[in-house]
């Protein structure tokens, strides 16, 4: 089966609209709500927080907290305490942060991929009871343990888009998360990258990396969506913000899904065939209710892809 969620995206949307979206979100039958951690909007653990106190099922991910801003200790203390008091509810995720952004604030590194290994392999030790001692060229912890671990550790997913990239996080992360703005054809060769990653770490490919197998490894990927009148010149609108072409039909067809209820959830049938384990539609910028959209997810799509 599919996990469907939705994103919620800090433009345009106040700290004041996260909790009235996650209770309409669980109300429509979603599995889960998706946030972004960019600068200099709302904060992904404290937003997270608020919309799990609110709801009673709904998963809440963050895709994804920047790595150069957050101290791997306090990462942990803050996954820790949302999966304790709101077990497997929680799903972290970590990634590079856009570098002019981490320029602003005095965070920039210069090798983001050694920063998000030692990141990355210090938070699944703190997180699985482990007491981490380490000095690495940016993540030094001296006898750290957490006093509250959570009682099952939950999949530490990164974002990637580089090959060198992709590659690590299927070396080091529970999981990934791939952009809205890579399409079916960006996730296909995501995967293929991920692999070579597992690979070289002796670790199964993803087709074989279920949530039952030894080495689970979950696939969480964007997926632009529309619904409604309007609905591809909104998505072509929106893909030209991330750079996308998606002027021709085929361009479009390949980076978003919209329609009709059968028609979304046939574009999103796209990337689960490709082993994505979580489709999270990504509503344009300018979609008119996006109320109404999670309601279309929940009580439309979702029952079509289950």
């Amino acid at each position: 089966m599919t996990t469907l969620g939705c994103i919620l995206a800090p433009y345009g949307n106040p700290p004041s609209r996260f909790v009235p979206f996650a209770r309409t979100a669980e109300a429509a039958g979603l599995d889960e709500v998706w946030l972004w951690e960019d600068c200099f909007l709302e904060s992904g653990p404290s937003a997270a927080a608020a919309m799990l106190s609110a709801t009673e099922r709904l998963r809440v991910g963050i895709g994804v907290m920047p790595l150069p801003l957050r101290n791997v200790a306090l990462t942990a203390m803050e996954t820790a305490t949302l999966d304790g008091m709101f077990p497997g509810r929680f799903l972290p995720g970590v990634g590079h942060g856009v570098q002019d952004w981490m320029g602003q604030v005095g965070a920039r590194v210069a090798s983001p991929l050694t920063l998000m290994r030692e990141q990355v392999t210090a938070l699944r030790a703190l997180l699985a009871g482990e007491r981490v001692t380490t000095s690495g060229r940016y993540v030094t912890l001296d006898d750290v343990a957490l006093d509250w671990p959570p009682a099952a550790a939950p999949p530490v997913l990164a974002a990637a888009k580089g090959p060198k990239t992709l590659r690590l996080v299927g070396e080091v992360a529970d999981g990934v998360v791939i952009d809205g703005d890579s399409g079916v054809s960006g996730a296909r060769q995501a995967i293929a990258l991920i692999d070579e990653g597992r690979a070289g770490a002796g670790l199964p490919p993803v087709a074989d990396s279920g949530p039952d197998s030894e080495h689970p490894f979950r696939v969480v990927a964007f997926a632009q969506t529309a619904t409604g009148g309007g609905a591809a010149d909104r998505l072509r609108r929106s893909l030209a913000r991330w750079d996308v072409d998606a002027t021709s039909d085929e361009a479009l067809a390949d980076h978003a899904t919209w329609g009709s209820a059968e028609q979304v959830a046939d574009g999103l049938r796209r990337f689960a065939a490709l082993g994505v384990s979580t489709v999270v539609a990504q509503p344009t910028l300018d979609d008119p209710d996006l109320d109404g959209f999670a309601a279309f997810l929940g009580q439309e799509v979702a029952p079509l892809l289950r």
